[in-house]
Order: structure tokens, then C-alpha cells, then sequence
């Protein structure tokens, strides 16, 4: 598989358009706002893994490796590569499906982002809890 092109393997955790709004002061799409995206796509795993609530404890590692545009397929990819006792661990990995050009996608896709983040798994008083064993 090219680095620039979808996984053909595996369903995104999340798919989103960014909209003008999501810009930044040189029209690019904001990287807070990709970050944002890749802990929302990184935290539906780490919670199915949980099995219950959890919250963002570190954003262990980032990259930007080109930028979005406004109008972009934006794809997160997030699987779980580390579970501790309290811990799971997440990469995210983000494609972007350039936008349509009169009513056509362009067709290029390219890899725009990598991530890691932990997320800690926490009861009702948001207490750190033991993650769950996985199911079988």
C-alpha cells in the first residue's frame, strides 16, 4: 500500500470535511483543529477498549506531515497499539481526499498527519480504573 493512498484494510474511525471556519490565518486548515479531530477518532477506540468513560492524558507524539484544505475527505485512522492497567495507548493516522474541483473529487489522496496519544480509563468519581480485559 502507497503511504498515499486509504487503507484498503480498515474502516476510518472518523471522517470529516473541514469548512472555512476551520481555517487559519494563511487559509490552511487549522492544525488545532486536526488535533482535536485525531483525539476525538483516538478516544472512540480507547473507549470501546475501556469499555466506559476515559480522558486524554498525553498526546505522546505528532506530526504534520502536509496540510488540509478547505473541502478535504479528511480520514482518521486510530487503533489501539498499548493497553496498560489503567492505559491504552492510541495511533491515529490521517488521510486527506483532495476536495472536488466542479463537482469532481480530484482524486489525490495523501497522508497528512500521524499521532499517538494515551488516554486513561476512569470510573464515576473520574478516578483512574483497571481497563478491562479484551473480548474475546
Amino acid at each position: 500500500m502507497s503511504e498515499d493512498s486509504l487503507p484498503t484494510d480498515r474502516h476510518p474511525t472518523l471522517r470529516v470535511v473541514p469548512m472555512p471556519s476551520d481555517t487559519n490565518s494563511a487559509g490552511d486548515i487549522f492544525g488545532g483543529w486536526i488535533m482535536a479531530q485525531a483525539d476525538i477518532a483516538g478516544s472512540v477506540v480507547a473507549s470501546r477498549r475501556a469499555r466506559g468513560r476515559i480522558v486524554t492524558v498525553a498526546v505522546n507524539a505528532f506530526q504534520f506531515r502536509k496540510p488540509v484544505f478547505v473541502n478535504d475527505l479528511v480520514s482518521f485512522y486510530a487503533e489501539v497499539v498499548r493497553v496498560g492497567r489503567s492505559s491504552i495507548t492510541v495511533d491515529v493516522v490521517v488521510y486527506a481526499e483532495r476536495a472536488r474541483h466542479k463537482g469532481e473529487w480530484a482524486g489525490e489522496c495523501v497522508k497528512v498527519t500521524e499521532a499517538t496519544l494515551t488516554y486513561v480509563a476512569i470510573d464515576d468519581q473520574r478516578l483512574p480504573r483497571e481497563v478491562p480485559p479484551e473480548h474475546n
